[in-house]
């Protein structure tokens, strides 16, 4: 371990001797300092090296702050060496150490003697102190703030504006932080605070401020001269630097003499032209440096005309002059413009002329109110216009009206009405106190005049008002307008179709065919489609060689139907082109279907409605939806797009309730509804509906043929029923015909009984003794003999039965309420019917057969020659004694009823 130890020794003494020998150390090391520029300026002399090694140390704590090698050169004038350090901390803050030693390639020399600069934070300073304490930087810059703490005080926190900062201790009471990339301050600045800790930011002990902004940035110089003398310059102030204050605003100088600048406009001048100028301008942050050259008769520029006044003012012109304030300018060839306003224009026009003073404004409008003002620049070397004169206003005098823009619009062949447009302020040079109306007819020469008051701008026409020209005047105080004129145009609406338009946002967008006849170009009008009589109708006229427009207005509103029509404009009527019909926004139905009603045909179901009116549609009607409704949700059943069509049939429904609701829609969508119910009854009910209605045509039918019968009955009888003749039978019959005595008698029966000896079907009348009587029946005689007869026949198997004699008169006076005599029948109550031997034979009496082979009884009626001609009949009727029906008991009572009805019917018997 000596061993090494001394061997150390030696070669640092040997090191030592070596740099001593070759290189001299910096003599008299200076340090001065620049504490706003955190700069320290570190001087030396001594030394013929060109490069030097320079170490700055923090005093107190012996860190190194900086340790490099510079290169520097001598001064010559002052013999020194000079290294400048700009320090990252503000000087104050702590004390620096610096040496410094000269180097020659690996060869150094001693370090010269420790130089210190002392800091603030020396004990004998022992208050709380803030570095730098009002610092200004360039937006954007990094900064280094240090905090002093009081003298026996620990250290706290350090804050710029409300953010705390991360501080680093670079001594025993000295505590630095750094704020990067700074933005624009406020006018007054950001404070830093710095608190130990017992305080708080609002108690701080120390505190800076510092003003973040930018260095001036002026441009654009320029000099002239108003007065052909002094000079006026001005530039633009470009970017504003944000530092407000004496030390901190910008300053300018202007060819070297300061320029007072408070606020306004970015100008200096001089009492005298120069022809050069330099403006400098300066804050903390730097300074821009402008200049600018020129000819005084390049830059003039006039001052501003002054008392303005109207000399001569007509309907149509006026003559403004004015004057000058610098009398050099009436010797100056000038260019001057004239700015004329009004309500609804405004216009500059342009006049020249040495020294010129005065203007004569033309085509001015009639009674119209005027604002005039006058700027001028020197046409020779033209610089720039002068500054604007005062306006000056006056108002032009009244002319007679234009023509007003006039309109036939016919509703029908008789009825119509005349328009106009109200004149415009621009277009009625005056107050209009009415118009005049007149309506003239070419062909008869005869017109009739209305005069209107101002506020009427139209009148009704009918076809029976004579003439087929229109004129229309405007009248104010300063006479009559040209008469505007328009022949009536015929009502020629059903002559050509109704197209569809559609509204594309801004209007309505319409074509047309270009027609040959339209001298005077094309005018399409619009209104609101199914007025009748005060309709608002708007119109405009367009060139002939436009053949399409957009017509839009503010009056036009959604779910309306409007009517546009383009007419050719021609010396003659107006000729329509093409009409359509359009919607701006087409809405749903404001109003259900009107006068929905069910009828039920068998099992189908026929619907009617009417259609919805024009104002209540608000779109195309495009067809009808119907929904049907019968045990679940509402379904579409069909959707007709015919809108023509209001009627459907729902075919083959069963029976039950139906629910049915129609909508009509359009491109918008559906209205409301409307609904109706029905209840299909079974088809029963309308077959016996159909029965009952066939039953009574028949009826009715019947009805009206019997009376026409009853009415021909004599017809009728002669054709279907003649009269017979009484049958005329030979032989005497000797017994005197009478009316059979219907009187039962008491003393005998008559009865059908049965020989043994006939054959089984046939019967004979015979005497039944009185004691045969069953004495205890309750019916009476003749009636019991009348039912024997009809309800049990001749052909019944049973033993003969006894009948009252009278039961055939009684049958005969029921049916056919007749009396009869029975011709070749005499019985007694004690002598019987012998019987007949043949009961097939013409001695047979039980039924008559009349219209047939009956023989009588005569010995002539046995050889023929009398066929049916000896059938008995009644002699006091001509009614035929209908045959008797052996077989059925009902056929002969139906026989008989309806015989007898007949012949009462023919009869005319009731």
């Amino acid at each position: 371990m000596m061993s090494w130890f001394f061997f150390s020794l030696l070669l640092g003494l040997w090191a030592r001797d070596g740099q001593a020998g070759g290189l001299m150390p910096p003599q008299k090391v200076n340090l001065d300092a620049d504490n706003a520029a955190q700069q320290l300026s570190v001087t030396w002399e001594g030394s013929q090296a060109t490069s030097f090694d320079m170490e700055i140390l923090r005093t107190e704590l012996m860190e190194i702050v900086l340790n490099e090698t510079v290169f520097v050169k001598l001064n010559l004038s002052t013999g020194r060496y000079q290294r400048n350090w700009t320090s990252p901390v503000p000087l104050e803050c702590t004390s620096l150490s610096v040496k410094v030693r000269s180097r020659d390639g690996q060869d150094v020399s001693e370090w010269s003697p420790q130089q210190i600069l002392p800091g603030k934070d020396l004990p004998y300073k022992a208050e709380a102190q803030m570095y730098p304490e009002v610092k200004v930087v360039p937006v954007g810059s990094n900064m280094t703030f240090c905090c002093i703490v009081a003298e026996g005080q620990q250290f706290g926190s350090m804050w710029y504006s409300q953010t705390r900062l991360n501080e680093t201790m670079l001594s025993r009471r000295t505590y630095a932080a750094t704020v990067t990339n700074q933005s624009l301050s406020k006018p007054s600045g950001t404070n830093v605070f710095c608190s130990n800790e017992k305080t708080t930011i609002k108690t701080a002990d120390a505190g800076a401020v510092v003003f973040v902004g930018y260095p001036p940035l002026p441009s654009d110089l320029v000099c002239e001269t108003h007065d052909l003398v002094s000079v006026s310059c001005a530039w633009t102030e470009g970017r504003k630097t944000y530092l407000y204050g004496t030390q901190r605003k910008t300053n300018y100088t202007l060819n070297g003499r300061a320029c007072s600048i408070e606020k306004g406009p970015m100008q200096c001048g001089l009492d005298q032209w120069e022809g050069f100028w330099t403006l400098v301008a300066y804050n903390p942050l730097g300074q821009v440096r402008l200049t600018d050259a020129a000819e005084l008769d390049h830059r003039v520029r006039p001052l501003a005309p002054v008392n303005l006044s109207p000399r001569v003012v007509q309907a149509l012109n006026a003559i403004v002059e004015w004057r000058w304030s610098i009398e050099g300018y009436k010797t100056l060839s000038l260019i001057c413009q004239v700015h004329l306003t009004n309500l609804w224009n405004n216009s500059t026009k342009t006049y020249t002329g040495v020294g010129l003073n005065s203007v004569v404004l033309k085509d001015l409008e009639p009674d119209e109110d005027y604002s005039a003002r006058v700027r001028c620049g020197v046409q020779k070397n033209f610089w720039k216009w002068g500054e604007w004169s005062s306006a000056l206003a006056f108002k032009t005098k009244m002319d007679r009206p234009d023509a007003p823009d006039v309109w036939v619009w016919m509703n029908s062949d008789d009825f119509g009405r005349v328009l106009w447009k109200p004149l415009t302020k621009r277009q009625s040079h005056g107050q209009i106190t009415g118009y005049e109306v007149t309506l003239w007819s070419p062909e008869e020469n005869i017109q009739q005049t209305v005069t209107l008051p101002r506020t009427t701008h139209s009148l009704p026409i009918n076809g029976t008002d004579r003439g087929s020209t229109v004129m229309v005047t405007a009248r104010n105080p300063a006479g009559v307008s040209r008469p505007a004129s328009v022949v009536k145009p015929p009502v020629s609406a059903d002559e050509i179709p109704v197209s569809r338009v559609a509204f594309n946002g801004s209007g309505f967008s319409l074509s047309w065919a270009a027609h040959a006849n339209a001298s005077c170009g094309y005018v399409w009008e619009w209104y609101r489609t199914g007025c009748a009589l005060d309709c608002s109708v708007e119109w405009t006229r367009v060139a002939p060689d436009n053949t399409s427009a957009v017509v839009q207005s503010s009056d036009f509103m959604s779910g309306v139907r409007y009517t546009l029509s383009v007419y050719a404009c021609s010396s003659e009527a107006p000729r329509l082109l093409e009409r359509w019909h359009g919607y701006m926004q087409e809405l749903a139905p404001s109003m259900s279907v009107p006068g929905l009603s069910l009828d039920q045909k068998g099992s189908d179901v026929q619907l009617t409605w009417e259609q919805i009116p024009l104002e209540q549609q608000r779109g195309f009607i495009l067809g009808y939806n119907v929904y049907l409704t019968h045990t679940s949700h509402p379904t579409l059943y069909a959707n007709i797009t015919d809108p023509q069509l209001t009627n459907l049939t729902v075919s083959h429904l069963s029976p039950g309730s139906y629910k049915f609701t129609v909508k009509a829609y359009t491109t918008a969508g559906e209205d409301e509804g409307v609904t109706g119910f029905i209840s299909l009854k079974p088809y029963t009910d309308w077959l016996i509906l159909e029965i009952l209605v066939s039953l009574g045509v028949m009826t009715c039918l019947l009805t009206l043929i019997s009376s026409l019968c009853y009415r021909k009955r004599k017809w009728v009888k002669k054709a279907f029923y003649p009269e017979i003749p009484e049958p005329k039978l030979p032989g005497s019959w000797g017994i005197t015909q009478g009316t059979l005595d219907v009187k039962p008698s008491p003393h005998s029966m008559v009865h059908i009984v049965e020989n043994p000896e006939w054959e089984s079907s046939k019967e004979a009348l015979v005497t039944v003794p009185e004691e045969d009587e069953d004495e205890d029946g309750d019916e009476p005689l003749a009636l019991r003999y009348y039912n024997h007869v009809v309800g049990e026949g001749s052909t019944s198997g049973r033993h003969p039965y006894a009948f009252d004699s009278s039961a055939s008169s009684i049958g005969s006076m029921d049916s056919g309420r007749t009396d009869v005599t029975y011709t070749g029948i005499q019985t007694s109550a004690s002598s019987p019917v012998p019987p007949q031997p043949d009961a097939s034979g013409p001695g047979r009496r039980v039924g008559y057969q009349p219209q047939c082979s009956w023989k009588p009884d005569s010995s002539d009626a046995e050889d023929g020659g009398l066929d049916c001609m000896g059938s008995p009949t009644s002699v006091t009727s001509s009614q035929f004694l209908l045959p008797e029906d052996t077989s059925s008991p009902e056929g002969k009572e139906n026989l008989s009823s309806a015989t007898t009805w007949f012949h009462h019917f023919l009869t005319g018997k009731t």
